[in-house]
């Protein structure tokens, strides 16, 4: 299990070694993508608070990320922050996640990633419930639900 301490050193020591790499173009990103997927995902964007659709979804399955459809998270650890975002606890993988410091916006937070691809997902927190005490705060836009 991922504790807050071992995210931090990610940011400052290095990323997980994901299993496989997925690298387009940004023209070729554009393709597969919807304008509003691809402005999260590509360019660091966020959606509204409780606008995703996968906000109040908790079906049983695997969110995978949007643009490479590597699996990112299990339903069986997403609840219910009432921060607006669906949120996580742990993801699927140590290595399913890319973390890096974001000084954006006159704060620090850590900057959630996929690791195969770098789409931006969303930021995590070190304020969710235990065990870990971890909160990823992801983007509905980020994610596809795989029922299967």
């Amino acid at each position: 299990m991922l504790t807050w301490k071992e995210i931090i050193s990610f940011t400052v020591n290095g990323n997980p070694t994901p299993d496989t790499r997925v690298e387009k173009s940004e023209a070729e990103w554009k393709e597969l993508l919807t304008e509003k997927q691809f402005t999260i995902t590509r360019k660091k964007g966020t959606e509204r608070p409780n606008s995703g659709a996968l906000c109040s979804i908790y079906d049983e399955g695997k969110y995978n990320c949007i643009c490479c459809n590597t699996p990112l998270f299990d339903s069986k650890i997403k609840y219910d922050s009432s921060s607006g975002w669906p949120s996580f606890t742990q993801p699927i993988k140590e290595n399913a996640i890319k973390y890096h410091k974001d000084i954006s916006f006159g704060m620090i937070r850590v900057e959630v990633m996929c690791n195969t691809c770098d789409g931006h997902l969303g930021h995590v927190f070190p304020d969710g419930p235990a065990p870990s005490g971890l909160r990823y705060c992801i983007n509905s836009e980020s994610m596809v639900l795989d029922r299967k």
